[in-house]
């Protein structure tokens, strides 16, 4: 059985707590490999192990800094196919969309790139009589990100690369379930010619979290998840002092005006509501035609398309439309959701859970789901499935529709599909959700924009990547300067004005 443990000190380490977690073959259902769990003395180790050698890296040159990251990006196009296979071994994902994961979090290592311009402050010459005023970014010291599961390359590289790009030290702990590709790119950066002990990946559970949370040299903590674990990072990690953002769970709506391009927004549910299975915090969950003819015309269409999706292991071919979920345990919630759906009354057109794959049986495969007459009283309305279930709710008028993604506690994203540019921009100027998507199903912002939602899908006063990121992973610190002009006034004791 092949064991993973740390990397700690730019070294493999195995754990010695002697608890390990199984890490699945989500296609079979057979445990691949075990997964070593921390204690809080192997997190701490790693902590002081980064706190030591994190001084010397914020003194580099940030241009030196910035040649690590190019040729980490360099190293991550060699090993692409590397990357993706292990991804979806232990994911599920289809190699294309492994290879995606990997490359959205390439993009923000390479706006970290330009970290010399960045981290540049502001200066004011002549602020006072012979006085100068300057203000500088400086890095925090040791910082942290807990990483989930659905993005085992992207969410750790959207954490990692701006905060070591900063001159800060990084310590990773990403998901239990699938562990190999973070423990990859920790050995890239080293291959890139970071120092070791700057980022370390420290594999664990709940204690991990808490030993993360409670570190006193840990200075800030980025965290994506669910909106309950999001909260209790959060709360604790706020508690204990730190800097700290965490982005929780999502309901994202879509909604089809009757003007829409139909064809278009039929393969962009497709692609948003089923791709990776629906385990994507920015998914489209919700349809939301708008009138009857919509909603009917709307249906017409996307049944046959989830009717006919390909689903099958990452081996099977890149024709593959999506795979299994990551684990019974998530394979058991999704199908006991449907089933309360359709409890409650929603109309399932397209019955995915009884899929079965040929060789396949033990795997956590289940078909693409579709319901209609779905109402926001309907738990698989208010709850985020993550799953490959879309669900539509019919909205008589634009009013009604809009209502539906303000009116909900999550605040993700939200997306329209409409040719009428004064209903897209009523809808991005008065939504209250973090990232909007016009005729764009899925608004991902690109590396040099910040990605977070709002409500309950984010909690702290910055967002991932883009500008926000630096902002985050470094304090500002203000020099007010003055050198002696020859001219003695003696002491003052009034508070210093400009005058």
């Amino acid at each position: 059985m092949k064991k993973i443990g740390h990397f700690i000190g730019g070294k493999h380490v195995e754990g010695t707590s002697g608890r390990f977690a199984d890490v699945y073959n989500p296609a079979t259902g057979e445990v691949q490999a075990q997964v070593a769990l921390a204690t809080k003395a192997e997190m701490r180790a790693a902590v002081e192990n980064a706190a030591s050698a994190q001084p010397a890296w914020a003194a580099q040159n940030p241009q030196k800094r910035a040649r690590v990251l190019m040729k980490f990006v360099d190293l991550l196009h060699r090993d692409m196919d590397k990357l993706a296979e292990a991804l979806s071994r232990e994911h599920g994902k289809t190699i294309p969309d492994a290879k995606g994961d990997v490359i959205r979090g390439l993009e923000v290592a390479e706006f970290c790139i330009g970290v010399p311009h960045l981290m540049k402050g502001e200066f004011t010459e002549g602020a006072g009589p012979g006085i100068d005023m300057y203000s500088m970014r400086q890095a925090l010291g040791v910082v942290a990100g807990i990483t989930p599961f659905n993005f085992p390359a992207m969410i750790p590289m959207w954490k990692f690369c701006p905060a070591i790009a900063a001159g800060n030290a990084f310590i990773l702990k990403p998901s239990e379930r699938d562990p190999s590709v973070p423990m990859m790119l920790a050995e890239l950066m080293l291959e890139a010619g970071l120092p070791a002990g700057i980022l370390n990946v420290v594999n664990g559970d709940k204690d991990s979290v808490d030993a993360i949370l409670d570190d006193e040299i840990i200075q800030a903590v980025g965290f994506v998840g669910s909106t309950a674990i999001a909260q209790y990072v959060y709360s604790r990690g706020c508690a204990a002092g730190k800097r700290v953002q965490c982005f929780g769970g999502a309901k994202n709506h879509m909604i089809i005006m009757p003007d829409a391009d139909m064809d278009q927004a039929v393969d962009a549910l497709i692609g948003a509501g089923y791709g990776a299975a629906g385990e994507r915090c920015m998914a489209i969950s919700v349809a939301v035609p708008v009138g009857e003819d919509t909603a009917n015309r709307l249906i017409e269409k996307l049944a046959p398309r989830v009717e006919s999706l390909k689903i099958g292991p990452y081996t099977a071919g890149n024709d593959v439309d999506f795979g299994p979920l990551v684990t019974k345990d998530a394979y058991t919630r999704v199908k006991g959701l449907v089933d309360k759906g359709v409890e409650q009354g929603a109309k399932l057109v397209v019955d995915g859970r009884n899929f079965k794959m040929q060789g396949y049986e033990n795997g956590y495969f289940i078909g693409g789901c579709l319901f209609d007459n779905v109402t926001k009283e309907m738990d698989i309305y208010k709850t985020e499935i993550f799953g490959p279930v879309l669900s539509v709710v019919r909205a008589k008028t634009y009013e009604e529709a809009i209502d539906l993604p303000m009116s909900h506690e999550y605040g993700n994203g939200a997306a329209i599909f409409t040719r009428d540019g004064d209903a897209a921009r009523d809808f991005s100027t008065r939504i209250n959700i973090g990232m909007v998507g016009i005729n764009v199903p899925i608004p991902v912002p690109l590396a040099y924009h910040t990605f977070g939602g709002w409500k309950k899908s984010g909690f702290g006063d910055l967002n991932q990547h883009g500008p926000d990121a630096f902002k985050f992973y470094t304090r500002t610190k203000t020099v007010t300067s003055r050198w002696p002009s020859g001219i003695k006034n003696g002491a003052e004791f009034v508070i210093p004005t400009m005058r």
